[in-house]
């Protein structure tokens, strides 16, 4: 019993490290569009919490977080302690809850359907813009003293950002139906 403790936390450790990884890597695939690039980070975030669940979801993302507040350049356009500062940082913030909500979801419903994946998706993603958007404008009107309204904002960084945000959601959902079952059949998950 003991080498399987062991083993998993192991594999837990593993397991965040990769998807930490993989949403630093998605901060580099990315179109930018002014004022906020669209980046893969959301998709891999979603990844995370399907694939991961509750409690080691937020984990991964917060050892991306603290590695770019570290300075390792793995935020879409820099890194440091001064990054807080940036208008996107409320988005990196909303990662955690948005990789909770979606592990969450998935475990209390606790099947690996298409509908399930898709609805922890979205609603891990509408966590992350619920945390974004009030973050962005706060940063750009408060600390940075730009005067951009608030339907601008939410136009800026969630509207036009909508339609390719839900292609990945169900895309996300997608890959997370088949490759859950694989996961748990080879014990990478429970």
């Amino acid at each position: 019993m003991e080498y399987t403790k062991k083993h998993m936390r192991v594999k837990d450790f593993v397991l965040c490290a990769l998807f930490a990884a993989l949403i630093a890597a998605g901060a580099f695939i990315q179109i930018s569009i002014p004022p906020v690039p669209f980046s893969l980070q959301i998709f891999f975030v979603a990844m995370a919490g399907l694939i991961l669940g509750p409690k080691r979801a937020p984990l991964c993302v917060l050892i991306y977080i603290v590695l770019g507040l570290m300075g390792l350049p793995v935020f879409t356009s820099g890194a440091g302690p001064s990054y807080i500062f940036m208008p996107t940082f409320g988005y990196i913030l909303g990662f955690i809850l948005q990789a909770w909500l979606t592990g969450f979801l998935v475990k209390k419903r606790g099947d690996a359907s298409f509908q399930t994946m898709a609805i922890a998706s979205f609603s891990g993603a509408a966590m992350s813009f619920l945390v974004g958007i009030p973050y962005f404008y706060l940063i750009k009107n408060v600390y940075l003293g730009s005067q951009m309204g608030l339907w601008a904002v939410i136009y800026s960084t969630f509207l036009l950002f909508a339609p390719a945000d839900t292609v990945l959601m169900l895309l996300a959902a997608w890959i997370g139906k088949r490759l859950i079952p694989i996961l748990k059949k080879s014990s990478l998950i429970e």
